[in-house]
């Protein structure tokens, strides 16, 4: 995917500025993605569990002048608890499908959410994995999953295509 397929993924569901964090975060594409879409004014946290990644993402955000946007790079396991203020939303790009009890990590992440936050999902579309993706949930799954760990049903936003597991959705929910 390329950074337009990106950030029309998310860009539904962040509204504007505010204090966001990725996690799981990667090399950071959707990062950077998320950040453009929250500047001027925005914050990410961006967390992942490889220090190497975390220092190519720095690099980039270097490299991106994105004006006005700030960052915070936290090497950390997301599974885990996290020093992390009250955020107005959460991006999981690509990482809960690492996680297969899910309900311990969402009940973490609606923690950090100030009330009516905003968790945005990007996962693969399908409810079956490979050793790549290994706990994927297609968004009729995650409706009811992420209803049982507190949030509104979510709204999918958007659907690309991918050669594997039935392509991307990304959606959002908000702490109830």
């Amino acid at each position: 995917m390329d950074q337009a397929d990106l950030l029309a993924l998310i860009r539904p569901g962040v509204p504007g500025p505010g204090t966001w964090a990725e996690l799981g975060s990667g090399d950071g594409n959707f990062t950077l993605a998320l950040a453009e879409l929250l500047q001027p004014g925005g914050k990410v946290y961006s967390v992942d569990r490889v220090g190497a990644a975390l220092s190519r993402q720095r690099q980039r955000v270097d490299q991106a002048h994105l004006a006005g946007v700030t960052f915070e790079f936290l090497e950390a396991d997301f599974t885990k608890p996290l020093d992390l203020p009250s955020l107005d939303g959460v991006l999981m790009a690509n990482s809960l499908h690492f996680v297969r009890r899910k309900e311990e990590t969402l009940r973490l992440v609606r923690g950090y959410l100030k009330p009516a936050g905003r968790l945005l999902l990007v996962e693969y579309a399908a409810d079956r994995g490979n050793p790549w993706v290994p706990y994927p949930m297609s968004f009729e799954t995650w409706k009811l999953v992420a209803v049982a760990a507190g949030f509104s049903e979510p709204r999918q936003l958007g659907l690309h295509p991918s050669r594997w597991l039935n392509g991307i959705y990304s959606a959002v929910s908000v702490r109830q």
